[in-house]
């Protein structure tokens, strides 16, 4: 028998397949965006649902938080603990003592934020601000255009110049490459913009690499090369556009010579790409959300957002800016039926931000008591690590974790809940990386006692003996009540919808931009209402190279996505996955190696004042020097000192939209 899903983790392309039960797994050939194709990770999925490391049944821990020894016990057990827990927290402390944390580990619309958010909002809990990866991007678009929405991606093959800025396509979106390479056989050139030489930079027509973090002054030079040669749309930028005037006037001193000093591109370069990308038709930017990961993170997408417009580049197909098309699949879910606020019945509980969790557990007051985990392995994800790991030692704070795996989270858990993979469960799972909504079957039984997200806080519930009836809603209902206009019997026999999007591919044409004024705002009142600046500026990190702390740490650290066989912290465990990328590392510029008494292979310690680990030496010549690479990911099992990448890396929130600063951390880097 053959079943029908779509792949459910954190990345752009959401690939439909085919599950031939008990027997094979491959990819949809009739999927319109993957069309057949699996990525190496999911193409041995089989081997991750069948793993003999699976937990399959509920566990209690018996040893030390972090030691990783549990003991069976039965669901019942399980779920009276949780219960009596939670019950006693809300009678002692109040609900904001209880913190539930997910992210997009299962990208699934019910795994997401089906039963769980509306039994969080039931009792009152603190909200949790879900900004680790992806909000900033939109933030930032939206102080410009006043959406984030941005042109299908598809439509790049209509383009005839492609500046792919901040993105390693033919790594973290392959399904997209194909269509990028159509649009080079049509004549378009691919240039590429990023402080790091990855596999989409090897492919391209031209590379540029400014030094990580500095593009928005490299931008800033661009606008200024193309007002001052007048290379601008004047009649696109006149009915569509508020602040030119202010705009031109403030990039009068961003030169290229300036920008040149900043970012280390020289200056012709900028010149020349600038006047490339003002008299190319179509011309589009690509972007998805690594730059987001610096203290301007927001400031870099607003400041991206202004070029399409001032070149009138949304006239044409495959003109503009695109980055995820997510927002067009949210006009068809319906997130308060889903959700149900209206459940905290005029509550107003406090707001704590994910990237924020080691302070959170070890400062917030009132402090967090019980911390809820599924969907998420923040031991590995979350900056700032060791103050992670600290607050989970606490021995006065319950945890729980729903996973598949004794993950590094896990191993501090007092209960973990058995997790079904997705070809055990039902669900429909939106992209943000095409138009397409993907049905997912579910393929199998649930194997031992694993239920799925939405089944477990129907037990959780059940357990608390909470009477409001939503709660225990069945997956269908849930998925009619999100998606009130779609025809649900027809989606589950066709597997995929694409949701609506402008039958010409010009969303912004002719306008209509949704801000403030009804134009897209080179000046923005409702920035400097916010004291952020009203127009695009470049402003240097506190923690970067020309900070405080730049004497102590002068290398910058970039943490990437290097592996084709596991994504963030998933799969990295698994045989055939983790173990064929060898082991992390850090790559260094030989000049900065040599400096340090460094060779290939050299045992190096890396450190500041957050942490410190040992890895060995990659000499490589794809990153500037001042620049070193760790690829995160790698659990703590991986590193001989069970430290991990985000034991080093900066937890500082971006200038607005609530991400974190990843990628401006500061390090020294010696002999270990």
């Amino acid at each position: 028998m053959l079943v029908h899903g779509t792949c459910h983790h954190d990345c752009p392309d959401s690939c439909g397949w085919v599950v031939t039960v008990a027997v094979d797994m491959s990819g949809d050939p009739d999927h319109p965006f993957s069309r057949g194709e699996l990525c190496p990770k999911v193409n041995r999925f089989l081997d991750r649902v069948h793993s003999p490391d699976r937990v399959l049944h509920p566990l209690r821990r018996v040893g030390a938080k972090g030691e990783g020894r549990f003991e069976q016990i039965s669901w019942d057990e399980a779920t009276t603990i949780i219960a009596e827990r939670l019950r006693s927290t809300i009678r002692d402390n109040g609900a904001e003592s209880i913190l539930p944390f997910s992210d997009a580990g299962n990208q699934g619309m019910l795994a997401m934020s089906g039963i769980s958010a509306r039994f969080f909002h039931h009792l009152g809990a603190s909200r949790l601000i879900r900004a680790l990866c992806g909000p900033t991007v939109g933030a930032g678009v939206r102080m410009t255009n006043g959406s984030s929405l941005g042109f299908d991606p598809l439509d790049l093959e209509h383009s005839r110049l492609i500046l792919l800025w901040g993105t390693n396509t033919r790594l973290t979106n392959r399904h997209l490459w194909p269509t990028i390479e159509t649009a080079r056989e049509r004549g378009a050139r691919v240039v590429v913009i990023d402080p790091l030489r990855t596999i989409t930079a090897d492919s391209a027509d031209e590379f540029i690499q400014p030094r990580a973090g500095t593009d928005i002054a490299m931008m800033l030079a661009m606008m200024h090369v193309i007002i001052t040669e007048d290379r601008f749309d004047r009649e696109w930028i006149g009915e569509y556009t508020f602040g030119f005037e202010e705009l031109a006037e403030h990039l009068t001193t961003w030169t290229p010579e300036r920008a040149a000093e900043v970012t280390g591109v020289d200056a012709e370069v900028i010149r020349r790409l600038a006047r490339d990308y003002a008299t190319t038709r179509p011309a589009a930017i690509r972007t998805l959300v690594g730059a987001e990961h610096h203290e301007n993170g927001a400031m870099f997408f607003r400041t991206l957002a202004c070029l399409p417009a001032l070149t009138g580049a949304w006239r044409d197909r495959g003109g503009g800016l695109s980055r995820s098309v997510g927002s067009w699949q949210e006009e068809l879910i319906d997130d308060a039926a889903l959700e149900r606020p209206d459940l905290l019945a005029g509550r107003s509980p406090r707001a704590i931000n994910m990237s924020r969790l080691g302070e959170a557990l070890t400062a917030a007051d009132p402090i967090v008591r019980d911390l809820i985990v599924w969907n998420a392995n923040p031991m590995v994800t979350i900056p700032n690590r060791e103050l992670v790991r600290e607050g989970l030692e606490r021995e006065d704070l319950f945890c729980v974790v729903h996973d598949q795996f004794i993950t590094d989270t896990a191993r501090y858990a007092d209960i973990v809940l058995p997790a079904t993979t997705h070809i055990e469960s039902v669900d429909v799972v939106p992209a943000w990386g095409h138009l397409w909504l993907g049905w997912n079957e579910a393929a199998i039984t649930p194997l031992g006692e694993a239920v799925s997200n939405t089944e477990c806080f129907r037990r959780i519930a059940a357990a608390m003996d909470l009477d409001e009836p939503s709660l225990f809603d069945d997956d269908l209902t849930l998925i009619r009540d999100a998606l009130p206009t779609v025809d649900i019997d027809a989606l589950r026999a066709d597997h995929h919808l694409r949701v609506p999007y402008p039958n010409d591919g010009r969303p912004w044409a002719n306008g209509g931009f949704p801000t403030m004024t009804g134009r897209v705002e080179f000046a923005s009142d409702q920035l400097e209402q916010l004291g952020h600046p009203r127009l695009p500026d470049y402003i240097p990190p506190v923690e970067g190279p020309a900070g405080p702390l730049a004497e102590r740490f002068p290398l910058q650290l970039l943490t990437p996505k290097h592996h084709l066989r596991f994504l963030n912290s998933s799969y990295t465990h698994l045989p055939g996955h983790g173990d064929r990328e060898g082991g992390p590392f850090i790559e260094m510029h030989r000049d900065d190696a040599a400096q340090r008494g460094l060779d290939q292979d050299s045992q190096a310690e890396v450190h500041n004042d957050r942490g410190s680990m040992s890895l060995p030496v990659r000499i490589t010549d794809r990153v500037r020097p001042g620049t070193v690479v760790i690829p995160w990911g790698w659990w703590a099992d991986q590193h001989p000192d069970r430290r991990v990448a985000n034991s080093l890396t900066n937890d500082t929130l971006t200038d607005w939209g609530g991400g974190v600063a990843f990628s401006d951390t500061l390090v020294e880097v010696r002999p270990a």
